[in-house]
């Protein structure tokens, strides 16, 4: 159906999606390249939400020269108003003859019209080009769009004996410089990173990108049951802190907000955080993927909830025995039976250490 031609142009389309990995949130990662006479003629991506999307970029960098020409976008054009008008009626005025879509949009809002709008005014569309690596780039938006919560990924620094900290809570540092590096790049494409009240209390987390260049920095998440944030935690200093509670104390949660922190209750009836609400409602703040950078007990609590959709692990070629801290609480197991088996999805060196990300092997959350 798809010629070697029409994968190398949506192969160039989502190399421009990835240029918004880092600024389209909470809009999609989508890359657009319109071809006339077997040749690109206008290209763009979406670079942040509230300014053009891909398709008008790319209309407006081929001008009149469109008409007639084939659009190759990674994502279904919308075809509703939003902070923008809809892409759809950008590439009918533009004389638009063909559309290849990688995926259609699961957008409730868009989902299958954009397609049937385009076919209705005489365009010939075709999907499914690249559809896995298109979904893939945007895992986070689908998973919101589908199952209304984010992606949520829980990355881990470890010694090679599965140690996160020594037992006196030292854990600074088990990695290497590469291997921090890689984490600050699993920052700044997620659009929140959660911890909880040990890790704020044990270590000071400035929960910021700092190794690499961002154009926005993630919303900083807390989990304090009992809102014990100190008022000159490091989390505090600057915008965007969302710091979710079961304690009803309203003077501890003033203090908070005057600091400039969003609290929210979310008690469970037995008086801890409703991680699960938590989740649907960080989907209703707009957050695609979440990365989760916490100790082990609030690991385990995520993990046991099945909240958990990815794991990114750096293990640091060290030992730091058995009375260290290790990765996941977990109940004590009395049968292998009931292990959590996880499927590795890549392995590699980063630095001098080796990193690991895996999935369930049951994937109860992928959408």
């Amino acid at each position: 159906m798809f010629s070697s031609a029409d994968h190398a142009y949506m192969a160039q389309a989502l190399r421009l999606a990835e240029r918004g990995m880092f600024s389209a949130s909470p809009n999609p990662r989508v890359g657009c390249v319109v071809v006339q006479a077997e040749r690109i003629i206008g290209s763009g991506w979406h670079k942040r939400a509230g300014q053009p999307h891909a398709e008008v970029n790319a209309l407006n960098a081929a001008g009149l020269a469109a008409r007639g020409a084939t659009v190759y976008v990674t994502l279904e054009p919308c075809s509703h108003y939003g902070l923008t008008p809809p892409c759809v009626e950008a590439l009918k005025h533009a004389g638009i003859a063909k559309v290849v879509i990688a995926m259609e949009d699961p957008n409730p809002l868009v989902s299958g019209k954009g397609c049937a709008l385009l076919r209705r005014s005489g365009i010939d569309v075709q999907s499914g080009l690249l559809g896995a690596e298109a979904r893939a780039l945007n895992i986070g938006f689908v998973n919101r769009m589908l199952n209304k919560r984010p992606w949520i990924r829980l990355k881990i620094a470890a010694s090679l004996d599965g140690k996160t900290a020594l037992n006196n809570g030292v854990s600074q540092w088990i990695t290497g410089k590469a291997a921090r590096q890689d984490g600050h790049r699993w920052r700044a494409r997620s659009c929140a990173i959660l911890t909880g009240i040990g890790t704020v209390k044990a270590d000071d987390p400035r929960l910021t990108v700092r190794e690499i260049n961002t154009a926005r920095q993630p919303l900083k998440v807390v989990v304090d049951r009992h809102l014990e944030t100190p008022v000159d935690a490091k989390l505090l200093f600057g915008e965007n802190v969302l710091i979710f509670t079961a304690d009803e104390n309203v003077k501890k949660a003033d203090v908070l907000r005057r600091k400039g922190a969003q609290v929210i209750g979310l008690p469970d009836g037995l008086g801890k955080v409703d991680l699960v609400k938590m989740m649907h409602k960080l989907a209703d703040f707009g957050i695609n993927e979440l990365l989760v950078e916490a100790g082990n007990k609030l690991n385990g609590a995520l993990v046991r909830e099945n909240l958990i959709d990815e794991l990114v692990i750096f293990l640091a070629p060290h030992l730091l025995g058995e009375r260290a801290m290790g990765l996941i609480d977990l109940p004590e197991l009395t049968s292998l039976d009931q292990k959590s088996s996880l499927e590795i999805q890549d392995l590699r060196m980063i630095g001098q250490d080796i990193r690991i990300i895996a999935k369930f092997s049951c994937d109860y959350s992928a959408p």
